[in-house]
């Protein structure tokens, strides 16, 4: 700037230009900008008289600096996610390698006790540790990538209150007496059962902060649950739950970041595989994405008390009767013929498996093409339900629905047919629901899930 003031050298610097700008700030605070043009020349191309031009660009100075500042903003931001990304990368490679290295250690143990019986049984308990693990893992990075795009969608539809709550019991009193905790609930204080909602996204944040309860426990500790209906206005009735327990506890430093995506605090832990940290991130996403609240009551090594907070919809119309699901818990799926479409070989090994189990009859299609072939050409009558992949190469299993749906045969209109996938999002479920699916079932597969499901079509 100081350069274009010094008037001794100007003449010689406007030799070979028209004008020279520069900006300053004055003492008053305003920037300005002064201009230099050139108005004439001798004949030998001296300048002899120059303009000397100043105007006020604080507007425009404030936007220019405004763009730097956000530019400087937008290179930080973008430092913090390659260096997130890093340690994203990082993790998941630590998180992926250690139960896959168990796994493949322990099929080698296996094979080496391949008379010990017992042995065997251990290996397999283990197997299904790591792997489960593994299903968690993958199914919170893909629930934070929809939270964080806002793809996340609720269901609207009904659910039994006390029948979720006691299977979330049974599924963290197991993972509990294996710890050696003690586990209660309370479940006492609730007047509205049957309720309007989306009950895979309730499951999933009680489990969340239950399994948290186990992972973070003490040999000897306990576990206490409640819920409580605290209200119930215009046909919307408000829950609390609490979830109590004497384990780790958490730190007052840890507790400003503990819903942060991948925040661990770091302490010893009894669990196999320590956790991604996404798990409390994905549970605090999905309350205030269900209009609800979640705080948290914590202390360094006595304990940790959650409560949650979340309103629900009733729907005591559509209350279930003792009769009816006893009427579909007698129904037997033994001697039912199936149509099992899977492209992968261990997939339909697996599949065929568990059908076979139940008393099923398995004619299988190695694709979406065969599938429809199979089913066109076959008498009315052979099958009683099909169970479709979604994602395969020869005609994927929306297109082969959409097919036999408008296949002329009586059949056509009325056959179950049952997806079977592992797109698990509430968009699939739409999809085939709409290519005209009955059921949607995620691998792996539950077949005490579907199994309760299916009879309800005999």
């Amino acid at each position: 700037m100081l350069e274009f003031l010094d008037i001794s050298t100007l003449a010689e610097r406007l030799k070979s230009k028209e004008t020279i700008s520069h900006e300053y700030l004055s003492a008053e605070g305003n920037w300005h900008q002064g201009r230099f043009i050139v108005k004439k020349c001798d004949t030998e191309g001296t300048v002899t008289n120059v303009l000397y031009v100043v105007r006020e660009i604080n507007e425009q100075k404030k936007k220019e600096l405004e763009y730097q500042k956000q530019l400087m903003k937008t290179a930080e931001e973008a430092k913090r996610a390659n260096i997130a990304k890093t340690d994203f990368l990082r993790r998941m490679s630590h998180d992926i390698r250690t139960p896959i290295n168990g796994i493949r250690g322990i099929v080698e143990i296996g094979d080496y006790f391949a008379q010990d019986l017992e042995k065997q049984k251990e290996c397999r308990a283990k197997v299904r540790d790591a792997s489960g693990y593994l299903l968690a893992l993958v199914n919170n990075i893909l629930d934070m990538n929809k939270l964080e795009s806002g793809e996340i969608r609720l269901e609207e539809k009904s659910f039994d209150l006390k029948k979720l709550l006691r299977e979330a019991d049974e599924i963290i009193e197991v993972q509990g007496k294996e710890c050696g905790l003690s586990y209660s609930s309370d479940y006492g204080d609730i007047r509205h059962q049957r309720l309007k909602g989306s009950p895979v996204h309730l499951r999933q944040i009680l489990l969340n902060i239950l399994g948290n309860a186990v992972k973070y426990n003490k040999e000897g500790g306990y576990i206490r649950v409640c819920c409580r209906e605290t209200s119930c206005q215009n046909g919307r009735a408000v829950f609390e739950w609490t979830c109590e327990d004497n384990g780790y506890g958490m730190s007052e430093e840890f507790q400003a970041h503990m819903f942060e995506p991948f925040a661990q605090e770091n302490i010893e832990v009894r669990t196999k595989y320590a956790g991604t940290g996404l798990g409390l991130a994905i549970t605090k996403e999905l309350v205030e994405h269900m209009g609800g609240r979640i705080s948290v009551e914590s202390r360094a090594n006595q304990g940790t008390k959650f409560y949650v907070t979340l309103s629900f919809k009733t729907d005591e119309e559509q209350t279930e009767s003792a009769e009816t699901v006893s009427q579909t818990d007698s129904v037997s799926l033994h001697g039912k013929k199936a149509l099992l479409v899977e492209d992968n070989e261990m997939n339909m090994e697996i599949a065929e498996f568990l059908l076979q189990n139940e008393g099923i009859i398995v004619t299988k299609a190695w694709n979406g093409k065969e599938a429809a072939e199979i089913f066109e050409s076959s008498v009315l009558g052979t099958f009683d339900m099909i169970f479709m992949d979604i994602m395969m190469s020869e005609m994927n299993g929306i297109e082969t629905t959409k097919m036999i749906r408008t296949m002329k045969r009586k059949d056509a209109q009325t056959i179950p047919i049952l997806a079977m996938t592992a797109n698990a999002f509430i968009d699939d479920i739409e999809r085939s629901k709409a290519a005209g699916m009955n059921e949607h079932f995620t691998k792996p597969l539950d077949m005490k899930a579907i199994c309760s499901t299916i009879k309800k079509y005999y």
